[in-house]
């Protein structure tokens, strides 16, 4: 039993001696990623004051998201390295203890959360794999899936989000760098927590959304858009008709019955029907050619 007991300190004191060497090799490795994360940083530093001076300010709000996630990574680089530094000097506490200490929960937990977001960072891979010996894969997997009480604080997952920064931010980081460099910088003075605001961009975006393929204005209301519907719809039915007669008289020549004066009075009636029916919804400058045409054929 005592042998056992040996066996089992001795195995768990070289693992706490290889878990402060790795955080140690952790804390150089950050220093090189914070260093190309500086160098791409004023790269694109220096493309967004090229574009403010150039005048393209909307290219320019784009550009910045990619600043705001380098600068994002290097907050939470040097978050990591004061964790690392902490774990080096708890070296002896963590040895002791069975289960992980309260007082470093927050900093194991976090480093074992960052190491499935930072795949440039192998030590970290290497800290939790050391953790996961420590205290199960339980304990690992609570602070990878970020669940209740896992340690990882809210604002450290705010540093390794994918989500693009708000308008808001990028407007504000903009804003700073164009103080910055002496650039004038004017955003559009648009509250979307304004009613009257809303209001405004709902019925916008109602116009834009309704369709006006004859004449391309814009409707009114409803109404204007169903008399719309309704006259293209009569300029419709007058064209067949036109067309109808206009192809029995090119394919027939006459009636061999000898109707043909009937039917002129007949499709004379009809025209005369049909342009009465018309004109009592639409404006008779507006008919279309065909009709026009054939009526004065008949008269």
């Amino acid at each position: 039993m005592g042998l056992r007991r040996a066996l089992g300190l001795t195995r768990k004191s070289s693992t706490t001696t290889k878990l402060k060497a790795t955080a140690d090799l952790a804390v150089s490795r950050s220093a090189v990623l914070k260093n190309q994360r500086k160098a791409r940083a004023s790269i694109v530093r220096s493309d967004v004051v090229q574009l403010l001076k150039m005048g393209n300010q909307d290219t320019a709000l784009i550009r910045v998201e990619q600043l705001i996630r380098l600068q994002n990574t290097l907050d939470a680089l040097s978050v990591l390295d004061g964790y690392c530094n902490l774990l080096i000097e708890s070296v002896n506490l963590i040895e002791n203890e069975k289960s992980c200490p309260d007082e470093l929960l927050e900093a194991i937990s976090t480093l074992i959360f960052a190491s499935a977001r930072l795949g440039d960072f192998p030590e970290l891979l290497e800290i939790r794999s050391l953790f996961s010996a420590y205290y199960g894969k339980e304990f690992i997997s609570r602070a990878v899936e970020l669940r209740n009480n896992c340690g990882v604080t809210p604002k450290f997952v705010q540093m390794l989000s994918t989500r693009m920064p708000s308008l808001e931010n990028r407007k504000k980081m903009l804003k700073k760098i164009a103080d910055e460099e002496n650039i004038e910088l004017q955003f559009e003075n648009t509250d979307s927590s304004n009613p009257e605001t809303q209001e405004n961009q709902r019925m916008m975006k109602q116009e834009e959304q309704v369709p006006t393929p004859r004449t391309g204005r814009k409707y009114k209301d409803v109404a204007d858009a169903a008399q719309e519907a309704f006259e293209s719809a009569a300029y419709a039915a007058a064209a067949a008709r036109a067309a109808m007669e206009l192809s029995r008289a090119a394919g027939g020549g006459g009636d061999p019955g000898g109707h043909d004066e009937d039917d002129k009075g007949n499709r004379k009636v009809g025209e005369s029907s049909n342009s009465s029916e018309i004109s009592e919804n639409l404006d008779v400058n507006r008919r279309p050619v065909s009709v026009r045409t054939r009526s004065f054929q008949g008269s």
